[in-house]
């Protein structure tokens, strides 16, 4: 009896301190094929990227573990997102902020000082850091790496699985991710079936208006969703992940479909670029959109002269929500395989289902 209430006074004396004595160890497979172990449930997780999908597979709930993030790729790289969700789920605001790694804010100290029980980092996040990282690797600080930049269906799929892992929260992490497969595998198999030749296409994204040659994307985001959705990129033989080309190449390839991505960032920074996304009026997206029409000699290629200039939301990448991308690029190219599905619907559809907020805006636009 005396033992049982010693072992009683000791764990409440260790629950005080911040320990959980009775927190068991669990395995997480990432997307690097690393067996991570943490303590289990984490009570203390920062969180370096992938905050949508954080909550679309452990619910707003599992925020109240969520002690520390990196603030700026939300709020600077889509800000108006940033405001809809932080209206919707004001734990959000009470997130202590751990820099961002592009900008050079990055610190390593403030995530020592948060003590979490696991540190989640995208992949890029995760090459770009390197050596930086030992400090928390010395304080035995567990680093579970992500990647959705990739898309692919396996890494979404390992993604999704390590989150319900971390969150306890593994069926409905296996929901979305036959959410996700099905969704590509229904695609696929429409375009198989009609063995058709692969129609060109050239992804831009417009942060630098058409005056200036914007990024394009090889293996990586964009590149990997026309690969799933059946396109040929003319870009995968000169860029390995993402940046511009030349100018002239894209004359000399001819692409059939041509699209812009853009966010919210830039509809006041500069009145040329492209944007898309989240209170983004649909007037306003194809003012600018339509500038891309009279860029040096597209006048001569297919996409223009057919009518098939598109745009769409550059935060609908890197996502489970992407699926609808795919659909979207798909249908693009494959007008007459895909006239029951509407792309914008299922991006719209996902969000009441899984997340706390239905986004209003524009998504996906065309210009003929």
């Amino acid at each position: 009896m005396k033992t049982h209430i010693f072992k009683v006074i000791f764990a409440c004396f260790m629950v005080t301190i911040g320990l959980n004595v009775y927190a068991e160890t669990k395995v997480i497979k990432d997307v690097l094929r690393r067996e991570v172990a943490i303590n289990y449930p984490p009570k203390r997780i920062a969180l370096g990227f992938y905050y949508t999908d954080f909550i679309a597979v452990g619910g707003t709930e599992a925020l109240e573990n969520v002690v520390g993030f990196s603030k700026a790729v939300w709020t600077d790289w889509t800000p108006s997102s940033w405001e809809m969700y932080s209206k919707a789920v004001p734990r959000l605001h009470q997130l202590e902020d751990f820099g961002e790694i592009e900008v050079g804010t990055f610190s390593v100290e403030k995530i020592l000082s948060l003590k979490p029980d696991v540190l989640i980092l995208a992949d890029w996040q995760y090459q770009i850091l390197e050596i930086d990282l030992e400090p928390i690797i010395d304080a035995k600080i567990p680093i579970v790496v992500l990647d959705y930049n990739r898309e692919t269906v396996e890494r979404h799929t390992a993604s999704t699985l390590a989150l319900g892992q971390i969150t306890g929260n593994e069926k409905r992490a296996k929901e979305l991710v036959e959410f996700y497969s099905n969704t590509i595998k229904e695609v696929q198999s429409r375009i198989a079936k009609a063995n058709l030749p692969k129609p060109k296409i050239y992804i831009e994204f417009g942060n630098k208006g058409p005056n200036e040659t914007g990024f394009t994307y090889g293996k990586d985001m964009w590149g990997a969703l026309m690969d799933l959705a059946g396109g040929e990129n003319i870009a995968a033989p000169f860029v390995e992940k993402w940046s511009p080309i030349n100018p002239e190449q894209i004359i000399v390839a001819k692409p059939e479909v041509i699209m812009i991505a853009g966010r919210e960032a830039e509809l006041n920074k500069n009145k040329e670029a492209m944007v898309m996304g989240v209170n983004i009026e649909e007037k306003e997206a194809k003012r600018r959109l339509e500038a891309y029409k009279k860029r040096s000699a597209w006048n001569s290629l297919p996409a223009i002269q057919e009518g098939r200039l598109y745009g769409l939301y550059m935060g609908a990448s890197r996502t489970l929500a992407d699926a609808a991308m795919v659909q979207y690029i798909a249908k693009a190219l494959y007008p007459n395989l895909f006239d029951d599905i509407d792309p914008i619907q299922t991006y719209i559809d996902f969000h009441k289902k899984y997340l706390p907020v239905v986004p209003k805006g524009t998504f996906g636009i065309q210009v003929k």
